[in-house]
């Protein structure tokens, strides 16, 4: 599965994309983020609140209780704000 980071979680981790082969049993995007907090600090650090995070799933925001079965891309990107 490809995982694209964006801004500052880009920042955060050190890269912009990989692909990653999903631990057995994760079938949410809550379930993928615990996991991606177990990787490593930088990981730990990026997706330690979930109030600073959003998330895709095949390039549609999803919320964390979204299945991932099945999907080929998950982004994921700090809240956008402008004005």
């Amino acid at each position: 599965m490809k995982v694209l980071y964006f801004g500052s979680l880009r920042d955060m981790v050190g890269v912009s994309e990989e692909d990653i082969d999903l631990p057995e049993g994760l079938s949410d995007l809550h379930s993928l983020i615990v996991w991606m907090r177990s990787r490593n600090d930088d990981f730990a650090a990026a997706f330690e609140s979930l109030v600073f995070l959003r998330a895709a799933i095949d390039q549609e925001h999803a919320p964390f209780e979204a299945s991932i079965i099945g999907a080929r891309e998950i982004a994921f990107f700090p809240p956008v704000t402008g004005g």
